[in-house]
């Protein structure tokens, strides 16, 4: 196991706790996908001045670490990850509303907060703009980082500005035009900062509106997406003029089926783990769909989940 020294590992401890501190920690326990060996180290900060006393001991100790949420787009391997995890769904999480008027209100939302928790509570607030993400796996940092978007939808659409930290441990903030968003991307994608919190511009409407087209996007999900099943979500990108679920139903690949792991047979462009799946087996059938994809439909298909 990478070794972190005493004294870093005594400066961290100082700041979030020992017992926000885990070695060898399973990450089938902390992804959507729900595979992965261990991660060596596992950190679990309560706020910033934790995440940012973290990050800036790993960084002179020069350990390779990775900051998840809900863990909803990436794959840890069977082996395991050698080096830091920080996850910031478990103790990390809340919202303010900054300020409001008849209309419009300001709201800023921590990073680790999952999609599902802040679309409920906005529903409650009578806030709308939000809604297209309800049902979007994963956290409002993973979403601010890779601008999520469904239906019609995209962060950058919602998004004010964003509180940042980089790897110096400096707190930064970027309006949505320094944030660089775009398709999947955004100025978080390039590496060097981590997501603290997010503002976002939303309106007042009524509740039971807001609830109405969360059920309605909910039920379009449902029927369309293989949600009972444990998955990344869409595992590839969109490739320019053509859509990845069709290109790989057209290939044949619609159900295929690798040990545990399967291409989706409701929605072919989410691979799921069907039945205990190794994270090898997982892994493997996407190579092999991309592969097949290449050689009968000419494009190659880029994989929208991290893969460590």
């Amino acid at each position: 196991m990478i070794n972190i020294s005493d004294k870093a590992l005594e400066a961290i401890e100082k700041v979030i706790g020992e017992g926000n501190i885990r070695k060898n920690e399973p990450m089938k326990h902390h992804t959507s996908m729900e595979v992965g060996g261990p991660a060596a180290w596992f950190f679990t900060p309560e706020d910033q001045e934790g995440i940012a006393a973290v990050l800036v001991n790993l960084q002179q100790e020069g350990i390779p670490y990775y900051i998840i949420g809900k863990g909803s787009n990436v794959i840890f391997r069977d082996e395991g990850y050698d080096g830091a995890v920080i996850c910031l769904a478990d103790n990390y999480s809340g919202y303010e509303i900054i300020s409001a008027d008849d209309e419009t209100a300001v709201v800023s939302v921590k990073a680790g907060t999952s999609n599902r928790d802040f679309s409920d509570a906005m529903i409650n607030e009578g806030l709308a703009g939000f809604e297209f993400a309800s049902g979007i796996p994963g956290s409002i940092g993973g979403a601010t980082a890779m601008n999520a978007g469904a239906y019609d939808g995209e962060m950058k659409h919602i998004i004010r500005e964003v509180k940042l930290l980089d790897e110096q441990g400096n707190v930064i903030v970027r309006s949505n035009e320094e944030m660089d968003l775009s398709y999947r991307h955004s100025l978080v994608s390039s590496g060097g900062y981590t997501v603290l919190e997010t503002v976002l511009n939303l309106k007042k409407d009524d509740p039971a509106a807001i609830q109405a087209r969360v059920d309605d996007l909910t039920a379009r999900r449902e029927e369309k997406q293989p949600l009972e099943y444990p998955s990344c979500g869409s595992t590839f990108k969109r490739p320019e003029g053509y859509f990845a679920g069709k290109l790989i139903s057209d290939s044949g690949l619609k159900g295929y089926r690798h040990g545990g792991a399967q291409v989706s047979e409701k929605h072919a462009g989410f691979v799921i783990n069907r039945d205990n799946a190794t994270a090898s087996e997982i892994l493997e059938l996407i190579e092999y769909v991309k592969t097949t994809v290449l050689e009968k439909q000419g494009v190659l298909l880029e994989c929208e989940v991290k893969i460590l």
